[in-house]
């Protein structure tokens, strides 16, 4: 079982419902076809796996030819991939198998540009936890075939303290001891600063990595000198691609940026059927 099976089947019913009077009456049963699916766009595709699975929900019976690879960049007009099965079938899971293959192949494109603007550079690009409720598993799965990686998968993967973690616990240095205190010794602890200040008391705290959080360049430069490897270094906030290759040249580790997947458009991706 995959993780995005549940998430399959809530689309399905939301959109079957208890049946597709459209499709029903106009096919009836029995009848096959062929479905293309084709690019109208430059992209990098990501989710050929969840499409099939679509359709194999379906129509068990349904047969999907992938024309390319995860992670591949296809041109506008490629084909992307060739589905056979019941006309029934392909009528009913053409949106939902769309809808799927459209977000995650737009995450990807998008994660690609980001990428491609820091090749090189030794630093990495990583995502956020802002992703869409339910999709989470799928969207960080479309950033690493995008070029990208993952940063923390949720709340029980990853220690970050942030602002209001430091607020409730009465500074830094107090935060990371209670933490200390409750994790293995093999976890390491991240600290969200957003000063100098901040900067040395998350070093004096013998922290793993700090996380420069809306720091102007100028500021990220300085704190990474002053870190001089003790710790990794992330950056994050209003990052863009415009400032994205400054914060790379500026010595930084990790550049995390949550519009990889809350700001990714949805790519345009078509499907023509024929019996």
């Amino acid at each position: 079982m995959h993780s995005w099976d549940a998430l399959i089947d809530l689309a399905i019913a939301e959109d079957l419902g208890p049946g597709d009077i459209t499709t029903e009456p106009i096919v009836g049963h029995g009848r096959s076809g062929r479905g293309v699916l084709v690019a109208k766009e430059p992209m990098v595709v990501a989710g050929l796996d969840v499409a099939r699975a679509v359709f194999r929900r379906v129509d068990p019976a349904a047969v999907f030819t992938s024309r390319c690879a995860d992670g591949e960049r296809a041109e506008s007009a490629a084909t992307l991939a060739v589905v056979e099965g019941t006309l029934t079938g392909l009528l009913t899971g053409e949106r939902t198998a769309l809808n799927f293959l459209q977000r995650l192949s737009g995450v990807a494109t998008l994660v690609r540009r980001y990428a491609d603007a820091i090749a090189g550079s030794g630093a990495r690009l990583v995502d956020t936890r802002k992703t869409t409720p339910g999709w989470r598993t799928l969207e960080k799965y479309a950033v690493r075939m995008g070029g990208g990686q993952n940063h923390r998968m949720g709340l029980y993967d990853g220690v970050l303290i942030k602002d209001n973690h430091i607020a409730v616990a009465g500074g830094i240095a107090a935060a990371v001891k209670r933490v200390r205190r409750r994790v293995s010794h093999l976890t390491r602890i991240e600290v969200e600063v957003t000063s100098m200040e901040e900067v040395r008391e998350a070093l004096s705290a013998g922290v793993e990595v700090i996380m420069l959080d809306n720091m102007h360049l100028d500021q990220v430069r300085e704190a990474v000198s002053f870190i001089a490897g003790k710790a990794l270094v992330e950056v994050s906030g209003n990052v863009t691609l415009e400032t994205l290759p400054s914060l790379a040249s500026a010595g930084v580790d990790i550049i995390s940026v949550g519009a990889l997947t809350h700001s990714a458009r949805a790519v345009d991706i078509s499907m023509a059927i024929t019996p």
